[in-house]
């Protein structure tokens, strides 16, 4: 049987084969110093170099006019999709919503746990290899379902006019032309034209996850949402492997530095799925077929990977499920293919990648709403007396003063 150590070794080689997000850092640091100190040309500066091969930056703002006209020549079945798509994710979005509520009360004290919104929030919607109307879905309705007041989109110029569209259905607050570390910074730190934001969600390529650590001391961000990856551990009892290769393609055509792997206890399985998805090389996506010992350790290999994505096919993989505590979305059976998840089924498709599924969550009002305590000292005696002398010990004589001095109010009362 393969040991831990192994498991853990196999994870980080297959880590080992994407770039690492140090490999930018300077390159992304010398962007966002651009853009705090320059505001709008310092973005334009960046657009014209990265964008737009050269051709001036288009304008920062995309105006209501070009929203409206966007829905109006969307494809019906499109704007259904995205109608769909969108109430499903903001029910699943709505039902983990947490309440204020008192979470202690007696005579001396009584505390109140608060939760409110932040009031603005920002998706990165990447662009170039092709649009991604799913990803403003995804995050407009975790940030209206935490109920968030204002809602910024930004995406590469030129924005996809199925973009435009998806913004205008799922009542997106403004629009802006721009993406990179350029639109993070902007984003962060605000220019002439562009208000900062309080956090900032959305998957993106290397230099934008990068960016987005940067400026996280500044805004909050939800987690590193990087390129793609997907493990699955299938069994050699699931006669129709089609779906299975096909859910491994489907990954794939996220692009460069996607990681796609299936694990098998069964050679036989591998094999067969092996010819299918050789054409996810085409998309320079990294492929791996890894024979596991046993069933036990393909888990413990998944649990080291902690993959964005998780699909368990097959009976003996299945009943995995339970034991699975490292995974940024779980899929578990032969019809759950997780382009369900990608687009439609109301799970929300902006997850932690890179193995950040080890700490990390997918995208909910969490990352919307901030918890504070609300405080009301009820009578001051007790509270004082036993605290006081821990104040003291640490040298803080004034804390000590401040409680003690309030024993007072309770003996004039």
């Amino acid at each position: 049987m393969a040991s831990e150590w192994s498991a853990q070794t196999i994870a980080a080689e297959l880590r080992s084969a994407v770039p690492s997000p140090e490999s930018v850092a300077g390159s992304v640091a010398e962007i966002i110093e651009r853009v705090a100190r320059d505001g709008d040309a310092g973005v334009a500066r960046f657009t014209q170099e990265f964008d737009t091969a050269g051709e001036p930056a288009p304008p920062l703002w995309v105006d209501v006019g070009e929203l409206e006209q966007a829905e109006q020549a969307v494809d019906p079945a499109i704007a259904s999709a995205v109608r769909t798509a969108y109430q499903n994710v903001y029910g699943a979005a709505r039902a983990g919503l947490t309440q204020s509520r008192t979470v202690a009360e007696d005579a001396d004290r009584q505390i109140i746990l608060r939760e409110e919104p932040v009031r603005r929030a920002a998706v990165y919607v990447p662009g170039g290899r092709a649009p991604y109307p799913s990803t403003v879905v995804m995050g407009v309705a975790a940030a209206r379902a935490a109920n968030v007041r204002d809602i910024v989109v930004c995406s590469p110029p030129p924005i996809d006019s199925v973009i435009l569209a998806a913004c205008q259905l799922t009542g997106v607050d403004e629009v802006h032309r721009m993406g990179g570390a350029q639109a993070i910074a902007a984003l962060a730190y605000g220019t002439e034209s562009i208000r900062g934001v309080d956090v900032i969600v959305g998957p993106g390529n290397i230099y934008v996850q990068e960016a987005k650590r940067q400026v996280s001391a500044v805004v909050g961000i939800d987690a590193f949402a990087g390129p793609s990856d997907l493990l699955v551990i299938v069994e050699d009892d699931v006669e129709d492997l089609e779906p299975v290769a096909l859910d491994l393609l489907a990954q794939a055509e996220h692009g460069p530095g996607t990681l796609v792997v299936a694990v098998s206890t069964s050679q036989d399985v591998l094999d067969r799925l092996a010819g299918r998805v050789e054409t996810a090389r085409e998309t320079a996506a990294v492929t791996r077929l890894i024979r596991a010992p046993t069933i036990e350790d393909a888990l413990a290999l998944a649990e080291a990977f902690a993959p964005e994505h998780l699909q368990l096919v097959g009976a003996d993989a299945e009943a995995l499920a339970p034991m699975v505590t490292r995974a940024g979305c779980l899929f578990v059976g032969e019809k759950s293919g997780t382009a369900f998840g990608d687009y439609i089924v109301g799970s929300n498709h902006v997850l932690p990648t890179s193995g950040s599924a080890r700490f990390a969550s997918g995208l909910t009002t969490v990352q919307f709403r901030r918890r504070f305590a609300e405080v009301r000292v009820r009578r001051v005696d007790a509270l004082a007396r036993a605290a006081a002398p821990l104040a003291q010990a640490e040298g803080f004589k004034f804390h000590a003063q401040s409680m003690t001095a309030r024993i007072r109010d309770n003996r004039s009362e």
